[in-house]
C-alpha cells in the first residue's frame, strides 16, 4: 500500500514539475481576478489556477461587461448599459426626436453614445433621414433600434 501511494505520489510530481516548465499561451486563461494574480506565472500549474480562480469568483462576466481586470469591453453600442437602458425606456420620445431631427432625447442619445458636439448636428440629420430604417416596424425592440442605429454610425 505504501508503494502505491508512493508511486503515485511521486508520479503527480513529475507531471506537475514537467507541466511548470512549459509555457502556455496566456490567452487560454481569460480575463478575471485570477489572470492578474497569476499574470507574470509560466506554466500549466499557474494556468490552471488562474481559470480556476476565475470561475470561482465568476468574476469574467463583471470584467467584460465594464472593461476591466483586464478584460476587453465590446465596442457594440448594445453593450453600454446606460445606453441600452434610456432607449429602452424612452422608444416613443427617442423616436418622436428623431423624426424631428432635434430634441432632448435625441441629444441625450448623442452624449450616451460620445458623439463630439461637432457632429451631431450630422447625426441628427442622419437619423432623421433613415427613420424607418431605424423603427421598422411597430414591433421593433429598443435592442434592434440601437443595432439600426449603430448600422448607420458604422456605415457613413
Amino acid at each position: 500500500m505504501k508503494r502505491i501511494v508512493g508511486l503515485t505520489l511521486a508520479t503527480v510530481c513529475a507531471f506537475a514539475m514537467a507541466g511548470e516548465t512549459l509555457a502556455v499561451n496566456k490567452e487560454n486563461v481569460g480575463c478575471g481576478v485570477g489572470t492578474i494574480i497569476f499574470k507574470d506565472q509560466e506554466g500549466t500549474i499557474s494556468h490552471v489556477l488562474a481559470v480556476t480562480t476565475n470561475g470561482i469568483f465568476g468574476n469574467q462576466t463583471f470584467g467584460i461587461t465594464s472593461g476591466t481586470l483586464e478584460c476587453d469591453q465590446p465596442a457594440s453600442f448594445v453593450s453600454n448599459e446606460k445606453l441600452n437602458k434610456f432607449v429602452s425606456e424612452n422608444m416613443d420620445n427617442l423616436a418622436m426626436d428623431i423624426s424631428k431631427g432635434s430634441g432632448e432625447y435625441l441629444t441625450t442619445l448623442a452624449v450616451l453614445m460620445d458623439t463630439p458636439v461637432t457632429e451631431r448636428d450630422g447625426l441628427y440629420q442622419q437619423l432623421q433621414a433613415n427613420f424607418s430604417n431605424i423603427y421598422a416596424s411597430d414591433e421593433v425592440t429598443h435592442v434592434d433600434v440601437l443595432n439600426n442605429i449603430e448600422k448607420l454610425v458604422v456605415a457613413s
